[in-house]
């Protein structure tokens, strides 16, 4: 068990960095998303798509 762990260990640490860094990027979406930042990264004064997102129409 100890060697398979030890012939992994690469694998594995760069599975628990991928995962890690997932996570954080997920948990940041959420809390722009919460906060009413949209996720295109623009304004919505020219999205087509705004009414969709905030649920009013932006003039």
């Amino acid at each position: 068990m100890i060697a398979w762990f030890i012939g992994n260990s690469g694998t594995i640490f760069v599975s628990i960095v991928l995962l890690l860094l997932v996570f954080f990027i997920i948990r940041h979406m959420i809390k722009e998303r919460k906060s009413g930042k949209g996720g295109c990264g623009s304004g919505c004064s020219g999205c087509a798509n705004s009414g969709m997102c905030h649920g009013h129409n932006h003039s």
